[in-house]
Order: structure tokens, then sequence, then C-alpha cells
């Protein structure tokens, strides 16, 4: 079901890629699908609801780290090569500065209570939280190079988040998708 929705995405795709990208997405739609819900709480094992690119699901936050790792492809630029300061002037880019800070908090309450549905709702926040400042804080064309600098930071340590964050739930990412 996986290689279907990855081959209706990218239907030019070399075949090793599409399995690989597929391999990824369907193991990490389980996984999360489990992880994501409290375990005291019943539901329903749904593929469709697993595979879906929108709410709570592993493919939703695939996609949000692979949109961050294809923007620095198009800027040319990787995360070590980034100068100056984040700054956090709109609001996007506040309450996604706060959401990043508030990492360290997931991952104790997740240690300290053995819940990873936290860290899966923490993670879903973010990238919605990076949705919305993607959409509202142009970042390649920004007005000036020290604003661009800082969104892509904040693009980047994003991405670390997500990675990171995904990582300690068991599931890999892909820098394509």
């Amino acid at each position: 079901r996986a290689l279907d929705l990855v081959k209706q995405k990218n239907p030019d795709m070399a075949a090793d890629e599409l399995k690989n990208i597929a391999d990824v997405v369907g193991i990490s739609a389980v996984k999360y699908a489990d992880l994501s819900k409290t375990r005291t709480s019943d539901y329903v094992f749904s593929f469709d609801s697993m595979l879906s690119f929108e709410g709570n699901t592993a493919p939703y936050l695939l996609y949000a780290y692979t949109r961050v790792a294809s923007v620095f492809a198009k800027a040319g630029v990787s995360a070590e090569q980034l100068s100056g300061q984040i700054r956090l002037d709109s609001e996007q880019e506040k309450a996604l500065g706060t959401k990043l800070m508030q990492f360290n908090d997931a991952v104790n309450n997740v240690a300290a209570k053995g819940l990873p549905h936290v860290m899966c709702s923490y993670l879903f926040e973010l990238a919605g939280a990076f949705s919305s400042f993607y959409e509202a804080c142009p970042i390649l064309i920004a007005e000036d190079e020290e604003v661009k600098q800082s969104r892509l930071k904040l693009a980047a340590l994003t991405a670390k988040t997500l990675k990171q964050g995904l990582s300690l739930l068991g599931i890999n990412t892909l820098e394509r998708m």
C-alpha cells in the first residue's frame, strides 16, 4: 500500500528508490500509529488512516522533514554553512521557536512516564508550527540575507528536532519522498 502511494506521488522515480521510500513510509506508519495512541486506549487498525499525509501520522511528519531538506537543496547550502542569529520577528517565527524550545520537556516527560504518545503529539505540533511558518515567512526569498539566514536556521533546527524525535520513536527519516 505504501509503494502504491509513493508511486502515485512520484511516477518517474526509479524503482529501487520507490521501494526504499515505501519501506520507510510503510514501517513508520504502522509504528507511529501504535505509538501515537495512549497505551490504555483501543484504536482501529486502518492502513488508510496510517498512510494519510494529513493529520497526526508518520507520513505527515516525514513529509515535513523532507520539506525542510528540499529548502536546503534549493538553497544549495547546508545547515553548517549558516551564519548569524535566529530572529523571531513574526508570530509564526515566535510560535515555531517556542515549540522548538519545548523538545527537552517532551523528551523528559516521555522518559519519566513511559508515554511515547507524548512525543508523537509534540512532533505533530512542531510540524504544524513549521507548516504555518513556511507558509507565512518566505525563506529563500526573504527580504534580506540576515532574515534568510535566520529562517534557514529555524528550518534546520526544526529538521534536526523532527529527526531526533522520530529516531527516539524508532522511526527513520527520508531526505526525499
